[in-house]
């Protein structure tokens, strides 16, 4: 028999049963949830403790629908703070002051829909132009939307619900062919970079005969280096950050931390004509390869200008200092070396990495493959 007004039952079994609504579908017709017991006082006690979580959680939902998107992405760079580095936090925290609040931040997530992220998306690539140019790249808005995902993410393990369905915004990717110097540019280079050569000179030198990056370079010290050996260790790389201060104006600082990724911490070894160059400015074991008198050490943005004032004395065209890095890789397939070693010395994760964005067939290459067709002819 039921207690009028309680939602308590005695059922056939003997035992009560206690329900209240939980929740409403999105047809209004209410949920209801149940619990059990052996005798009435149970029962009904059990049912105010499920009454009471209810009350809780209703009260918790509305919280979350109230919370903007800016209020999720505040929470989600919160929590990422302990597992990822000072660099990528403020990656993270520039994107999504520039790109992503401006126009979607006052949204309640549980509003912004699969048609709005896509519009959202396109106004971004063609920066409002019909033409489509003059907007974002395929690469920097993946990495925009790759941000935005991983907060929706967050906010929907935290009980919110979403209508945006990510499957169906797809972003066309261009293959952009990456500026490799060519043999006959590379020795013009090289001619400019020995002539005088001084510690911006000898940091090119490195980076086109170790393929190092523009970050490891500057952070390179003495202590990496053997001559015993004959090899170099790169464990640090070195950037400039944008950071704030409490004025909120925009300052930027130099910082040296571990590199791009675990297989980016590698052992190179060196040939005896780079030892030969890198004697003469030996210093102290903890100094920096490329100090000078007046520096501690030399920024990465100083070695981008330094590079592009050899690239006008050399008669080169315009290149950035990224290319020698893929000017090393592309010689070292040309001379024959396996792809698998090729991918260590460069600090890959994988092969498929190293192929696909840094092996490059220059004309001279392909002419010399061409001819070999001679011999069937």
């Amino acid at each position: 028999m039921a207690r009028k007004g309680e939602n308590i039952y005695k059922r056939k079994d003997g035992r009560w049963e206690g329900r209240c609504i939980s929740s409403y579908g999105i047809d209004g017709k209410a949920k209801y949830s149940y619990v059990y017991a052996k005798t009435y006082n149970e029962v009904k006690r059990k049912l105010s403790a499920l009454r009471l979580s209810v009350i809780n959680l209703t009260e918790s939902n509305k919280s979350i629908k109230k919370k903007t998107f800016k209020d999720w992405i505040s929470e989600w760079e919160e929590q990422k703070k302990q597992f990822v580095k000072e660099s990528t936090l403020v990656n993270y925290e520039n994107t999504v002051k520039n790109h992503i609040i401006p126009q979607l931040g006052e949204y309640p997530i549980a509003l912004i829909s699969t048609s709005l992220m896509k519009q959202f998306v396109m106004q971004k690539l063609n920066n409002g132009r019909l033409d489509g140019n003059g907007g974002l790249s395929a690469k920097t808005m993946t990495d925009i939307l790759t941000i935005i995902k991983e907060v929706f993410k967050y906010a929907q393990c935290s009980g919110t619900q979403s209508m945006c369905n990510f499957e169906q915004i797809t972003i066309k990717k261009s293959i952009q062919e990456m500026r490799v110097l060519t043999r006959n540019e590379e020795n013009r280079l090289l001619t400019v970079i020995t002539n005088n050569m001084d510690i911006y000179k000898l940091g090119v030198y490195i980076c086109l005969f170790t393929g190092i990056r523009v970050g490891e370079l500057c952070a390179l010290q003495w202590r990496n280096i053997s001559f015993s050996d004959k090899t170099l260790k790169v464990d640090h790389t070195m950037q400039r950050l944008q950071c704030g201060d409490e004025h909120g104006i925009k300052k930027t600082k130099i910082i040296v931390s571990d590199p791009k990724s675990f297989a980016s911490v590698r052992v190179i070894p060196l040939p005896d004509f780079l030892l030969d160059m890198l004697r003469p400015f030996i210093g102290k074991a903890n100094s920096f390869v490329l100090a000078s008198e007046n520096k501690e050490y030399t920024e990465p943005r100083t070695m981008q200008n330094k590079f592009k004032k050899y690239l006008k004395e050399g008669q080169i065209a315009e290149a950035n200092f990224h290319s020698l890095r893929h000017t090393f890789a592309t010689r070292c397939i040309e001379l024959g070396f396996d792809v698998k070693t090729l991918s260590e010395i460069l600090g890959h994760s994988s092969v498929k990495i190293t192929l696909d964005r840094y092996v490059h067939s220059s004309m001279e290459q392909k002419m010399l493959n061409m001819e070999k067709l001679s011999i069937i002819a």
